[in-house]
C-alpha cells in the first residue's frame, strides 16, 4: 500500500490520525545485503549524492514509478549558502533530479522556516535550485496541519504537516550544524520542519520528546549534507569563520545511524547527544549502531 493511502484511510474524524508505521516499506534480501550507512568525501555535493546513491543500491531502491516524493532540507533560516545555516541548494538539485531519473511523479521541497519564509526560500538558493529540476517548492502554511496520536509519555499528539503525512517517500535532507539546544542539529532535528503547533514547547525535555514524535514519521532515507558543517553558533550561524568545509556525505535508510555517524564530523560520541542517544535505545534505530556496515569512499 501506498504511503498516502496509508495515510488517508488512517484519517479519523477531526483529522487525528491512529498510528503511523515507522519504516512503510520492506527491502529486498539483496538491500538488506548493502551497507546500512556510506559516508562520502572530498566531492561536489552532486557527486557525493551519486556515489552514495550508487553503493546504497540506487535510487530505485528508494523510489518507485509514479511516487509523490518529499524532499525535506533546511530551510530554516535567512542565509547564504556559504553559510552553512541551510542545507546546500546543489545537493537538493540533484536530489531532485535523481528522484525524477527514478519515475517519481512529483517532488515536493518544503520546510517550516525560524526566519521569514520567503526570504529563507530566496537566500538559500533552494526555491531556485529545486524549481529548475522540477520539483515543487511549497510553503507551509497553518491550515495543514495534521494531528497525528503520538501516545508518547510526554506528547499525546501532534500536528504534522499534511503534504508530509501524504507522501509516498520521504526523503530528508539536514545540513550537519552545532545547535546550542541539542549539541548537533541533524536528520533527527531537521525533522522538526514538518511540525506544526507551539515548537518552543519541545525544548523543554527536548530529548524525549523530539524521539516520541519522530518515531511516528521517520523518513525513508536520510542524507546528511556535510559539504559545509556550522562547526559553531548553531543553529542559524551568521559568519564564515563558523563554519568548516568538509565536502562529505552521509546516507543511510535510518536516521539514527546517520545521525549517530554525523556525529563524527563535530568529534562527538553517543553520549554527547542526548536525543539520539535516547531515539537508539528506544528502538528507532533499523540497526545495531555497534555494528553497523559502514562503507566509506574518498572521490579524492
Amino acid at each position: 500500500m501506498k504511503r498516502r493511502n496509508f495515510i488517508k484511510k488512517s484519517l479519523l474524524g477531526t483529522a487525528a490520525l491512529s498510528s503511523l508505521p515507522l519504516v512503510p516499506f520492506d527491502f529486498s534480501l539483496q538491500a538488506q545485503e548493502l551497507p546500512d550507512a556510506v559516508i562520502v568525501n572530498n566531492g561536489e555535493p552532486a557527486e557525493l549524492l551519486a556515489a552514495a546513491l550508487q553503493h546504497l543500491g540506487g535510487i530505485k531502491r528508494f523510489i518507485t514509478q509514479g511516487d509523490v516524493v518529499v524532499i525535506k532540507p533546511n530551510i530554516g533560516w535567512d542565509r547564504a549558502p556559504e553559510l552553512a545555516a541551510n542545507t546546500n541548494p546543489d545537493l537538493v538539485q540533484a536530489l531532485v533530479k535523481s528522484c525524477f531519473e527514478a519515475g517519481a511523479k512529483k517532488v515536493q521541497v518544503f520546510d517550516r522556516t525560524c526566519n521569514e519564509a520567503r526570504r529563507c526560500y530566496k537566500n538559500s538558493q533552494i526555491e531556485k535550485k529545486a524549481e529548475e529540476a522540477g520539483a515543487d517548492v511549497l510553503h507551509v502554511r497553518d491550515n495543514k496541519y495534521v494531528n497525528v496520536k503520538i501516545g508518547g509519555k510526554f506528547i499525546k499528539e501532534w500536528p504534522i504537516f499534511k503534504n508530509y503525512l501524504e507522501a509516498d517517500k520521504i526523503i530528508n535532507v539536514p545540513i550537519a550544524k552545532h545547535h546550542s539546544l541539542s549539541r548537533v542539529s541533524l536528520g533527527l532535528k531537521n525533522l522538526m520542519g514538518v511540525m506544526g503547533g507551539n515548537r518552543g514547547s519541545l525544548h523543554k525535555d527536548f530529548p524525549q520528546k523530539i524521539q516520541e514524535i519522530a518515531g511516528r514519521i521517520l523518513p525513508h532515507l536520510t542524507i546528511i549534507d556535510a559539504y559545509r558543517v556550522l562547526a559553531e553558533n548553531g543553529p542559524q550561524g551568521g559568519r564564515p569563520e563558523y563554519v568548516k568545509t568538509a565536502k562529505t556525505l552521509i546516507a543511510s535508510p535510518c536516521v539514527v545511524a546517520a545521525d549517530f555517524l554525523g556525529l563524527e564530523l563535530f568529534d562527538l560520541n553517543l553520549n554527547a547527544a542526548a536525543h539520539i542517544k535516547l531515539a537508539a535505545d528506544n528502538g528507532l534505530s533499523r540497526y545495531d549502531l555497534d555494528s553497523l556496515k559502514i562503507k566509506r569512499i574518498s572521490l579524492a
